[in-house]
């Protein structure tokens, strides 16, 4: 099934199959990451209403700039989880890194904003990756923050609006 359904029929009410982006997502880049990404997703459909004709590959881009940050900071493992969790959708990325400060964690979504750890990487980005995921998940009348995973790494959680029929 596409990630994005009836793009052509409605364009500010795009359905999109969170499912289906994430297991794609994950899919094109398994064979060059660093750190292979792993997802799990729920039996059944997950879907969103996006906010737009572009949802389907804005939430792309937010899914594969939380991918980029986690695998640049994993040790060896880059979970990604889709649950329900009633009237929403929760996409959680988890790393097996050093984590965010509970000082940093609002900090880390600012533009131009890398942490002292991570401006020592040669191939670190320009700090513009997370600003831009919450940016285009505020848009779609989501949430996104950044918490404790159970092995002490990051969490990435965003929780959007499920569509229903």
């Amino acid at each position: 099934m596409p990630a994005c359904l009836d793009v052509a029929e409605n364009p500010a009410g795009t359905r999109v199959d969170l499912n289906a982006l994430a297991q794609e997502e994950v899919g094109l880049r398994a064979v060059s990451d660093r750190i292979a990404a792993h997802v799990r997703v729920p039996a059944v459909p997950l879907e969103i209403l996006g906010s737009g004709s572009r949802s389907c590959s804005q939430l792309a881009r937010v899914l594969g700039n939380l991918l980029d940050n986690s695998q640049g900071h994993a040790s060896s493992t880059v979970p990604v989880e889709l649950r329900a969790d009633g009237a929403n959708a929760m996409l959680t990325v988890t790393d097996d890194g050093h984590g965010v400060a509970t000082c940093d964690r609002e900090r880390v979504f600012e533009r131009f904003v890398r942490l002292d750890e991570a401006r020592t990487r040669d191939d670190g980005g320009a700090g513009l990756g997370l600003a831009i995921a919450r940016d285009v998940v505020q848009r779609q009348r989501g949430t996104l923050a950044v918490g404790e995973g159970p092995g002490g790494g990051a969490a990435f959680r965003v929780t959007l609006p499920r569509a229903f029929h």
